[in-house]
């Protein structure tokens, strides 16, 4: 470590420093920590730095940023070092948070009920009903336990006095908890014995108190509770933390189709059928909820959800229209409506903010511009925060008239300087930070999270922290003044109830993508290997290689894989067509594009993946990513997504619980493989009798059966010997019969427990075609007659994997077939 790490960390004269005091000594409460990485030598601090970045992908843990060239696999920034808040500190905040989601849940009783805030002036009815927050249909809806605000967040930035203010409040659906658990999973990794040695608060018990905390307020009606966290889908900024709390919590994560309201109750659609919710944990905006009465055009929301919510049949966790709450406008009457409804003053008070609503408030911002940050009075304008000293010329011109224009419109407030945090960029380097602070509603009231989400500027100087301009996070830790005990969100005991309801109920849209998740990933395996030997073949200058070639060509054309120029005066070379079908994802049937299609099926999944499945996809995805132009870059690329491939199908049979869904993955690869193989097999099959015999080395190759072929027969590949092996021989995995035996046996089981009528008529047939086949034909004169009839069969097995394939989908995912049936569960 270079001498004199911390003294050469820059403090500022105008803002308050997190670690260091006036004097340059670091504060009490970072004393051990900075002593700490004090001793650490470079090496040792890049390496923990290394060791965040990868853990932070291989986790996939990731933040979309709209339009962000990287998608939805933007990377989560995350600093290695920690925010670190002394307990008496933390005691202040925690409970002046639980004080503030207190008022913000009195405030919207109040709103949506008796508004005797509007009635007594205490409250601009301008500021509610003159936004898009404000949602009329929740008017009079009274919720369970009389929560109407089950998640709050606040968002804090320090002023340079060392006085903590709340700068925005979070009532929609707030976002971070789970980025903020993420976070603490992995820095605790990366400084293991500071962590322990600091008597850092763990986190698990706030989530398992948020766990108890919906089973209890949830109507229930005698039943066991079920809830659900409702995300608006993978493309969403925050999906990342909607999947990995849902499976965190031990919710099913579901979208709005996955839900439908029956006599105003809801129920999720699963592969057993409608299963009644309890409860709903929400990341939608209020006006997707209910494309009835809200957003007519809403594809994301539930139709007659609002229905049951009044019925009171479901607990939802924020209630619809508590995004009227989130104005930074009304800050300035906080305080008096504090007093009137809680009796309290208000303990932690809200950046000075003045509304230009009201005339000696406009008046005051436009004399004061230079001292102030202008934004948006409403969430719903699309703004970013302008700051007075930076307007010049014609810029603040333009701004005064909009202000005079529509003053109702912006809201001012006071320039914090906010405070400053060390980020390891190599070095120690100071970046404006705040924190994000979680209160959730208990019986008993409300509970604050023991740490925060830690908001980090991306830029020295940067005023604006925000994650969609390129922010950077931090894990909060905040001290205990003695050992802390760890807690667990496993029950400490299981009762017999819990065995009874313990199998989870798919839901349906998740049965779907791991059916086709299996799907990709077969086939993203058996284009690799189809493109191997090709490649393999097209690099040798050894003649048999070559005369293989033709028939590997001809069978990767008629499975999709190899597609020819669309310019016929240029056609590529052999190598520039294989390249194109290993690399070009917008090719349909390469392998690129079949890599996006099953990392967008797993995605959809996320929940259901161990981090070892889903290190493997994130892998899978990136080994294509390179820069890939000659045959023997190609050829290593292919053995790297080969070894991802066959890590997949290991963690599918060796890491996945035997439930329904995995049930559907496997029946998607299996009729995957029916279909692959079928279609492979009927090449040499087609072809004249000189030309088959060079084609069963490389048939075997793709089928991934040349090592049993050998260790059997220890012979050059015969035809009779190969059929036998890749057509009949239900003991190779890499068989049409395996595949039938298979799909036998799981559809039926599936028939069974799920209650749909075993589909006897795609699979039954074939199953007693080759069971019956004769091989002796082979042995006879009319060889290519026996070869006709396989042929068929073999057409027919293809035909058997479209049919199978989209019955699956009419019974069991879109339920076409019946009406679902509705299951109590007792």
């Amino acid at each position: 470590m270079p001498a004199g790490l911390i003294n050469n960390y820059p403090r500022s004269d105008n803002r308050f420093d997190e670690m260091l005091s006036e004097s340059g000594t670091a504060r009490p409460h970072w004393q051990a920590f900075a002593e700490r990485i004090e001793s650490f030598s470079d090496d040792v601090l890049t390496q923990r730095s290394d060791f965040v970045r990868g853990a932070i992908e291989a986790d996939g843990v990731s933040y979309n940023v709209y339009a962000d060239p990287k998608g939805t696999k933007r990377p989560w920034e995350l600093d290695m070092l920690p925010l670190i808040v002394g307990n008496d500190e933390w005691q202040m905040l925690s409970s002046a948070i639980a004080q503030r989601a207190r008022l913000m849940n009195a405030i919207l009783a109040d709103l949506y009920g008796p508004q005797h805030l509007l009635s007594e002036g205490l409250l601009p009815s301008a500021l509610v009903f003159g936004q898009h927050g404000f949602k009329w249909p929740a008017r009079g809806v009274v919720p369970p336990g009389n929560v109407w605000l089950f998640s709050y967040a606040a968002d804090l930035a320090r002023a340079p006095d060392g006085q903590w203010w709340v700068i925005a409040d979070r009532t929609q659906g707030p976002s971070g908890a789970g980025y903020a658990l993420q976070n603490r999973i992995i820095v605790s990794r990366a400084f293991p014995d500071a962590f322990r040695e600091l008597h850092v608060n763990p986190l698990a018990n706030y989530f398992r108190t948020m766990q108890d905390s919906l089973a209890r307020l949830a109507p229930s009606d005698g039943e066991v509770p079920l809830t659900v966290l409702l995300t608006p889908g993978p493309y969403n900024e925050t999906y990342f933390e909607h999947a990995f709390l849902a499976r965190y919590l031990g919710f099913p994560l579901v979208e709005g189709q996955d839900l439908t309201v029956r006599d105003n109750t809801v129920y999720l659609k699963t592969l057993r059928g409608l299963r009644r919710v309890h409860a709903i944990l929400r990341r939608l905006d209020d006006d997707f909820c209910d494309p009835l009465e809200l957003r007519s055009d809403s594809a994301l929301g539930v139709a007659g959800l609002l229905g049951a919510i009044r019925a009171g049949r479901v607990l939802m966790a924020n209630a619809v229209g508590s995004s009227v709450l989130e104005s930074g406008a009304l800050f300035g009457f906080l305080p008096a409506i504090c007093e009137r409804l809680l009796g309290e003053k208000i303990a932690m008070p809200s950046v000075a903010s003045w509304w230009c609503g009201e005339p000696p408030a406009l008046e005051y911002v436009l004399e004061h511009l230079d001292e102030l940050v202008i934004k948006p009075a409403f969430p719903s304008m699309r703004m970013e925060a302008v700051f007075g000293h930076e307007l010049k010329g014609e810029a603040r011109k333009q701004m005064i008239e909009s202000i005079l224009a529509q003053p109702h419109a912006y809201v001012a407030q006071e320039w914090v300087r906010l405070s400053q945090a060390p980020v390891w960029n190599h070095r120690l380097v100071p970046r404006s930070v705040g924190i994000r602070v979680f209160a959730s509603a208990t019986p008993e009231g409300y509970t604050v999270m023991p740490g925060a989400l830690g908001r980090v500027a991306p830029r020295a100087g940067m005023e604006v922290i925000s994650m969609q301009r390129g922010g950077l996070s931090k894990d909060t830790w905040v001290r205990a003044e003695a050992p802390v005990v760890r807690h667990t969100l496993l029950k400490r005991r299981l009762g017999v109830i819990d065995l009874v309801c313990g199998g989870a109920d798919i839901p349906s849209r998740v049965g779907e993508n791991l059916f086709w998740m299996g799907r990709y990933a077969e086939r993203v395996e058996a284009s690799a290997r189809l493109l191997r030997a090709a490649l393999a073949r097209a690099s040798s200058t050894d003649s048999e290689a070559e005369q293989g070639l033709a028939g590997l060509l001809q069978a990767t054309r008629r499975l999709g894989i190899v597609v020819d120029a669309e310019d016929e005066d240029k056609p590529d070379d052999v190598q520039s067509q294989l390249l194109r079908a290993l690399l070009d994802h917008t090719q349909p049937g390469s392998v690129a594009s079949n890599l996006r299609a099953l990392s967008f099926s797993a995605s959809q999944v996320r929940e259901r993946l161990s981090s070892d499945n889903w290190h493997a996809l994130n892998r899978l995805e990136q080994l294509l990513a390179e820069d890939i132009t000659s045959t023997d870059q190609a050829m290593s690329a292919i053995d790297r997504v080969m070894q991802s491939c066959i890590s997949l199908a290991g963690f599918a049979m060796d890491d996945m619980t035997r439930d329904e869904g995995w049930r559907f993955l496997i029946l998607g690869r299996r009729i995957e493989r029916l279909e692959g193989l079928s279609g492979l097999m009927s090449v040499p099959m087609q072809s004249r009798p000189e030309a088959r015999e060079r084609m069963f080395e490389w048939l075997l190759e793709a089928a991934n059966s040349i090592v049993t072929y050998r260790a059997r027969y220890r012979r050059m590949p015969e035809l009779l010997p190969v059929l036998h092996l890749l057509v009949f021989d239900r003991t190779n995995p890499h068989s049409v019969g395996f595949q039938v035996d298979v799909l036998q046996k799981y559809l039926a089981r599936s028939s069974r427990e799920l209650g749909h009528p075993y589909p006897s008529l795609m699979i039954d047939p074939l199953a007693r075609r080759l069971e019956n086949f004769d091989l002796t034909r082979f042995e006879a004169d009319d060889c290519e007659l026996a070869l006709g009839t396989l042929t068929t069969l073999l057409n027919e097995s293809i035909s058997a994997a479209f049919k199978l394939s989209d019955e699956v989908h009419r019974r069991y995912f879109t339920h076409t077939l019946r009406p679902m049936q509705l299951r109590r569960v007792a």
